[in-house]
């Protein structure tokens, strides 16, 4: 199945259900007695930028805030609707949740990914030794992906207790070399932090592997521009493609979780005049 199909003509017609289709499950909501009552005739739309002064808007379920916010990000980004059966392919069990405090503590950021990997995690993510027919050369179980050479380096200080024996790979093109990058992956890699137009770059070599990727930790953080790894230019390109072309079938199979990094504080809300007019002002 391909990512981006045409929309169905039914939803091409009915905007509402078009912004229907992205609701996951799960989504808990504080309604008022008089609120309740209306429940049936009103609709759930998401906003990944909701605005937090609106009193319509009540939070999501991390998991489900998580897919909502990538599955929006992704049609922004490409400018498709996915389609009934596409999004159904995405599920909440896909993404590894990450205490909200910590954004600010890039420190932490380690113990609480090691958490995924269960009482495994030590083997997974501290040995430095390949094991044959087991550990392949230049296969992380944990690749982090940033807009920029600065941040991919900044999130690697939360692993460092976790390198001491096998060290992290960098792959980005800022100072470094591929030929460079190309040898250091004919090691044991467990943790290894790039930019997509890299990471690509090495995946099509067949340098970088990803027979043992587990888990795949997205920065984004705004930079001083306020743009992140989904909205800079070109970047975002990179990105995306990217993501379809390696990490999508491994996510919807369930052998690969997505770990957002990064304040996506997405929402829901209910539909009336109000909301439609601003969904149209913000084109989600």
């Amino acid at each position: 199945m391909t990512m981006g199909s045409q929309k169905e003509k039914r939803s091409s017609q009915n905007p509402s259900s078009k912004l229907k289709s992205l609701a996951p499950k799960g989504i808990k909501t504080k309604r008022t007695k008089n609120q309740e009552k209306k429940k049936k005739k009103k609709d759930v739309t998401f906003r990944s930028n909701g605005d937090q002064n609106n009193e319509n808007i009540e939070e999501l379920q991390p998991a489900s805030a998580q897919l909502s916010f990538f599955a929006d990000q992704f049609q922004s980004a490409k400018g498709v609707q996915l389609s009934s059966l596409e999004l159904e392919t995405l599920k909440e069990t896909s993404f590894l949740e990450l205490p909200q405090d910590l954004n600010e503590n890039v420190k932490s950021l380690g113990k609480n990914i090691k958490a995924a990997f269960g009482q495994s995690w030590k083997e997974v993510l501290c040995e430095g030794q390949l094991v044959e027919g087991k550990i392949e050369a230049g296969s992380p179980a944990v690749l982090i992906i940033s807009s920029s050479a600065l941040r991919s380096i900044e999130l690697l200080r939360g692993f460092r207790s976790f390198t001491e024996e096998c060290h992290a790979v960098k792959l980005f093109s800022k100072h470094m070399k591929v030929e460079e990058q190309i040898s250091l992956l004919k090691n044991r890699v467990n943790i290894a932090s790039g930019t997509p137009s890299r990471i690509k770059k090495l995946i099509d070599t067949e340098a970088l592997g990803l027979s043992r990727l587990q888990v795949l930790l997205l920065d984004i953080h705004p930079d001083v521009k306020g743009y992140s790894l989904f909205t800079l230019p070109q970047v975002s390109d990179e990105f995306w493609d990217l993501f379809k072309t390696y990490f999508y079938q491994p996510m919807v199979q369930g052998d690969l979780r997505i770990c957002l990094y990064g304040d996506y504080r997405p929402a829901v809300r209910l539909q009336g005049k109000r909301a439609l007019h601003n969904h149209d002002k913000s084109k989600i």
